[in-house]
């Protein structure tokens, strides 16, 4: 297993102090009771180096992975450990001999931390032969030793608990900068989506009814010389265009602001060819046919949108003077033909209104198909399958339903 750079201080910080301070405790009283042999000097100098070093390591952690300052203040642990031990009397400091495979943990991983807990047993256990003949009749000393090996297997465990705990951390830390930078991302797309839904809004609204007060504009234009009542009904005209627009603008902040009514494909569509009878210069007749309910607001907005858009295109680019508009609802899905007797859509040339029109279509699971030449018209086709599963959109147009154009 890899190790993780993190000084054990900082990992577990009240173990060493705990095992120091009872050490210490038990040397101070078998000294002054008597028991044993304990150097004071030596064994009170020796705690307070292992206090000193633990200090040092919590201001100044070892960095990097087996670094050589790692393998320095292991080294120098174990000898201050040696030094202590040798001046106890009362043989409770082997116990500071569990910190040395509970401190490698950290810096070197689990196997020499293994390796390290069974060289200090081996060591703890030649002690005894060389200095207590035949311990293992001694039914205390073999308790003592069996202890000193239960402190060994709790600590590597308590450092790989503590090692896998801040690998967690880690790793939640981790994730939590990868979700951050991911919701990101999805704002950065969410409010690109909007700014294209707003873009197609903007052209599909506005966008109509500008082009109708242009066309009405150039009509009183034409006619102002020739034909002054008929200039004045076309500026008329091109006020209540504006009014529309102006109407369309606030009702697009209350729908922002309100949940929208309900959508109907078929009043927004009788709307919108009333309003082209207005200035009588384009003849536009609407089929209906099927049912369309049980169709989303996706399915019928994008319908909507392209019949505003071949209509305006008729109005404004094609010089046509007839405008068929076909709806048909079926079990197989919803189809929108809109054709007219222009001059036709030349090759290669599809602005704006034609790229907002195929997306809303592609976003509602249809298709947008184009058939054009000169001097042949144009017939746009959009077609929408029917499909069970909810589609939701951001606002619905408006129609004659509820608003005037």
């Amino acid at each position: 297993m890899p190790s993780i750079a993190v000084s054990s201080v900082r990992s577990v910080p009240w173990v060493s102090p705990v095992l120091y301070g009872t050490v210490l405790a038990a040397g101070l009283y078998a000294g002054l009771a008597g028991l044993g042999t304990t150097h004071m000097t030596q064994f009170v100098g020796g705690i307070a180096a292992l206090f000193a070093l633990d200090l040092v390591e919590r201001l100044h952690p070892p960095t990097g992975t087996a670094s050589w300052p790692a393998v320095v203040s292991l080294c120098a642990r174990v000898a201050l450990f040696v030094v202590v031990a040798a001046a106890d009397g009362s043989g409770l400091s082997r116990v500071l001999f569990v910190l040395v495979p509970f401190t490698a943990y950290f810096s070197f991983g689990r196997t020499v931390a293994v390796a390290l807990a069974a060289a200090c047993g081996g060591l703890v256990v030649a002690g005894y032969e060389l200095g207590t003949p035949r311990w293992y009749t001694d039914l205390e000393q073999v308790s003592d030793l069996l202890m000193f090996f239960v402190g060994l297997v709790l600590t590597v465990a308590m450092a790989a608990t503590a090692v896998e705990e801040r690998r967690g951390r880690t790793r939640l830390e981790a994730s939590h900068r990868r979700l951050a930078a991911y919701s990101a991302q999805v704002a950065e797309l969410s409010a690109a989506a909007e700014r294209n839904r707003v873009a197609r809004d903007i052209h599909d609204d506005l966008g109509h009814h500008l082009t109708a007060v242009v066309v009405l504009l150039e009509k009183a234009t034409a006619f102002r010389d020739l034909d002054p009542g008929q200039a004045q009904r076309a500026i008329e005209d091109a006020h209540r265009s504006a009014r529309r627009a102006l109407d369309d603008v606030r009702h697009s902040v209350r729908t922002l602001r309100a949940d929208p009514a309900p959508f109907r494909l078929s009043s927004a569509l009788a709307g919108l060819v009333d309003d082209q009878a207005d200035d009588g210069r384009v003849a536009v007749t609407l089929e209906f046919s099927g049912d369309e309910d049980g169709y989303d607001a996706q399915t019928l907005t994008a319908l909507y949108r392209a019949a505003q858009e071949g209509i305006t295109n008729a109005r404004r680019h094609a010089n046509a003077t007839r405008v068929s508009v076909a709806v048909a609802f079926d079990e197989s899905g919803a189809r929108l033909t809109v054709a007219d007797d222009g001059t036709g859509l030349p090759p290669g040339r599809e602005g704006f209104g034609l790229l907002g029109m195929r997306e809303r279509a592609e976003l509602a699971g249809g298709r947008v198909e184009i058939d054009s030449g000169p001097g042949t018209g144009t017939c746009l086709t959009v077609t929408v399958p029917r499909g069970d599963r909810a589609r939701s959109m951001p606002s619905a147009p408006r129609g004659k339903a509820d608003h005037d154009g």
